[in-house]
């Protein structure tokens, strides 16, 4: 089946490498080629020539993203990776952006069933904790999502999860 073979080279064939060594088994001799004959040139474009159209025209250009339109993409977006990461969401997102700070308040997180049972045991803090640990776990990824927002840096990250009469979780972020 698969495997390999080694074929002694015919009478006459150079069996030394190039530096006078004998070839080893298998080893075979590799001659350097040579450029091809002919090469054909591409002329540069003159300077004066213009380039080629752009094919949206002025009619795809956008103007840069509203303020109230970044709050709306982080809103949709932090809540999107709260929906996966914990497979519920919140009833509501808002996002606040001044001073160089994000602020994400997602009200009414909806809670898991392991959760809702901690909670209804006097877990508060337990459910906090775990809550608050997984959220610097996944800050990849709300970093990411603030950052393609509003084309900043993210350079600090918080998490506040509040689960007594009205649970909110404020997730913050500092921005460069």
């Amino acid at each position: 089946m698969g495997g390999r073979s080694f074929v002694r080279p015919p009478e006459g064939c150079e069996t030394r490498r190039s530096d006078g060594y004998p070839l080893n088994a298998g080893e075979r001799r590799v001659e350097p080629t040579s450029p091809p004959k002919e090469v054909a040139s591409i002329p540069d474009r003159p300077e004066e020539t213009p380039g080629p159209e752009d094919p949206e025209g002025s009619v795809g250009r956008h103007d840069p993203p509203s303020a109230a339109e970044i709050e709306d993409e982080i809103s949709h977006e932090i809540l999107r990776i709260h929906e996966e990461s914990y497979g519920k969401g919140a009833s509501a997102a808002h996002t606040y952006i001044g001073n160089g700070y994000v602020v994400v308040v997602l009200d009414d997180p909806e809670l898991l069933p392991n959760e809702r049972f901690l909670l209804e045991n006097g877990k508060h803090d337990t459910v906090v904790q775990v809550r608050t640990h997984y959220q610097h776990a996944i800050q990849a990824s709300f970093r990411a999502a603030v950052e393609r927002a509003t084309g900043r840096k993210v350079i600090g990250f918080a998490s506040m999860t509040n689960f007594d009469d009205h649970p909110f979780v404020a997730e913050i972020f500092k921005l460069e």
